[in-house]
């Protein structure tokens, strides 16, 4: 009897992407996980947080938002649904993983990875409208949207690479300096959580309960911890060009510099300026990118290798996929 093949098998053999659209498919996840953090930063900015009154369904009688729920209700609305989209976007990426040859078993269980998370998330989502967006609760959501984000750019590295053994591009003790900075701007994300449930945006215009700290003092907390990544950058790029590092790692630090300097202004600015809400968002934005540069400097200090490569013909994006060529028949 002939064995029945699952569907990510089926496509594997009836097509074959190449490199570039596995690279470009993880590249996407990246763009979908930031864009999932910004909307969210809208939905809270634009007092839309409970716009849908409840979950799974936007009202108790209604799976989308009515006339009556106003803007708040679409945004609100609009947001869930982007989660489809996101779902859309992880699962191209894991049918293309599957279907690569040679077939690389990481890459696909970093798509399952980014799929679970998402689940997972979209559950939190719920719960923080069910409990009328406590604080904590919206922090978690935030936080485990950091962890897809972090999980996609991983992806996104490892699509880029091959699957040789680690190679060490600089010293230990530089490697370590480096994720003591990783380490740094983690606790900076994580104390802007703090400051967000805090702050004044409680994400709807009705009383909504806030963490009982003083947004001042957090927010000076933030401040602090701004000085340490930004002194520990500026020690790791000239730790890089004294010891003559190669351009990939000293590249990746530029980039977190120019990333760090941005936000600082951003940062003041919304300070100065009573936290506007168009400002805030930038400034979301802006945490999102910091994240992924400062991954990108632990990522870059070790190299693995080539990507293992199929004979392709020389082609533009319309052969991103390409039929499987037949068996040979023995």
């Amino acid at each position: 009897m002939p064995k029945t093949l699952n569907p990510l098998e089926l496509i594997a053999r009836s097509c074959q992407p190449s490199a570039r659209f596995v690279r470009r498919a993880a590249l996407a996840t990246v763009v979908m996980a930031v864009i999932i953090v910004v909307t969210g930063g809208a939905v809270r900015l634009s007092q839309s947080g409970l716009g849908c009154s409840t979950w799974p369904r936007c009202t108790p009688d209604s799976l989308t938002p009515t006339a009556a729920m106003g803007v708040n209700g679409l945004i609100e609305f609009g947001n869930r649904m982007l989660t489809y989209v996101l779902c859309a976007v992880v699962g191209l990426f894991i049918i293309a993983a599957r279907a690569r040859s040679p077939r690389r078993r990481s890459l696909t269980r970093l798509g399952w990875a980014q799929f679970w998370i998402v689940m997972g998330n979209a559950v939190v989502g719920g719960i923080t409208v069910l409990t009328g967006l406590n604080p904590y609760i919206v922090a978690s959501h935030f936080l485990l949207a950091t962890a897809l984000l972090t999980v996609a750019v991983v992806t996104w590295r490892r699509a880029c690479e091959g699957d040789e053994e680690p190679r060490d591009l600089v010293a230990r003790p530089v490697r370590q300096l480096a994720w003591v900075l990783l380490g740094a701007t983690a606790a900076l994300t994580l104390v802007g959580t703090l400051v967000t449930g805090t702050g004044p945006h409680a994400g709807d215009a009705r009383k909504v309960h806030r963490i009982p700290l003083d947004w001042q003092e957090v927010t000076q907390a933030h401040v602090d911890l701004v000085y340490i990544v930004v002194g520990l950058t500026v020690a790791l790029w000239f730790t890089l060009r004294a010891v003559k590092a190669p351009e990939a790692p000293r590249r990746a630090v530029r980039d977190l510099v120019v990333f760090l300097l941005l936000q600082g202004v951003v940062g003041y600015v919304q300070y100065f300026f009573g936290l506007p809400e168009l400002v805030v968002g930038l400034h979301m934005l802006g945490s999102t990118l910091v994240w992924i540069a400062a991954l990108r400097v632990v990522l870059a200090m070790r190299d693995r290798g080539p990507l293992p490569e199929l004979p392709e013909q020389p082609s533009g994006d319309a052969e991103a996929v390409r039929p499987a060529e037949p068996a040979a028949a023995g």
